[in-house]
């Protein structure tokens, strides 16, 4: 039994660490982390040059003064935690996986837009640790996620799918992470190769659609937090799934709660099913 799995059953509490802790998002984890009774922030990084480095992270995410002080090197605090929470790009994600592998430390993992040589890191850092990669944390999503592939499974390819995602004006990738879980749903329950059938955006003279494909459209404008609609288009039918986000702290206390669940686990890489037992 692992040193953190004792200390999970002892009711010890879980330290937490947070990166990217001045932005947005890093902010509502650090309030998730705080607020979460089985953990505790014991570091919160930025990156190296903020004007944050050395303030408080309780006051920077506007919850009152915890006494843990930004850093900008990860390496420095790493002994003080037993899970990072990593939502930032996947440069810096790929070299937190590397530091988390050597030390030991568990990983929850939110960062899109990883490329081919960035998952084989991630894939490599799960055999030495215990690692949740998702696109999406929040309850509602992973469970529409259980129901796409039930949907998948009952029409198959007589249902011509189609994807559309809305986010706000800032997002920098597209399409969104949980967009690519939803099609990946559906292409795995219909036993279909993603990379083979999946249609991003049409344009031009596209010609009849081609049977099989999984279409998939990326919205960006306001403030929209995050809308998934899957569309299974039968003839004389249509089936619409749709999961709005209306808050961002959804997706930091679906993280945090990931936490709590991947200190039990051995090395390996899950995604946020598992966490809620989705895939048992």
């Amino acid at each position: 039994m692992s040193k953190k799995l004792n200390k999970r059953m002892a009711g010890e509490l879980i330290n937490i660490g947070v990166i990217g802790a001045g932005g947005r998002m890093g902010r509502m984890l650090i309030e998730a982390v705080q607020d979460n009774p089985q953990t505790a922030l014991s570091a919160a990084i930025e990156r190296q040059g903020s004007s944050l480095v050395g303030a408080d992270a309780g006051e920077v995410a506007s919850i009152g003064r915890i006494e843990v002080k930004i850093v900008d090197d990860l390496v420095a605090v790493i002994n003080d935690i037993d899970v990072l929470i990593d939502f930032s790009l996947p440069e810096a994600t790929e070299q937190n996986m590397q530091i988390c592998a050597e030390h030991k430390v568990a990983m929850v993992i939110g960062t899109t837009g990883f490329n081919e040589q960035q998952e084989q890191v991630l894939t490599e850092a799960s055999k030495h640790i215990a690692i949740v990669y998702a696109g999406n944390y929040s309850t509602g999503v992973n469970l529409s996620l259980k129901l796409l592939g039930l949907a998948a499974k009952a029409f198959g390819t007589n249902a011509d799918v189609e994807i559309i995602e809305a986010h706000h004006k800032h997002k920098i990738d597209a399409p969104s992470g949980t967009a690519y879980m939803m099609a990946e749903a559906v292409a795995e329950a219909r036993g279909q190769d993603l990379k083979e059938v999946a249609v991003y955006g049409r344009e031009g003279q596209t010609g009849a659609r081609k049977p099989g494909t999984i279409g998939i459209h990326a919205i960006r404008g306001g403030e929209i937090i995050g809308d998934h609609t899957v569309m299974f288009i039968a003839d004389g039918e249509v089936v619409e799934i749709t999961h709005r986000a209306r808050a961002r702290m959804t997706f930091a206390a679906g993280a945090v709660r990931a936490t709590t669940w991947i200190v039990q686990q051995k090395a390996g890489q899950y995604n946020m099913q598992d966490v809620l037992g989705l895939n048992d």
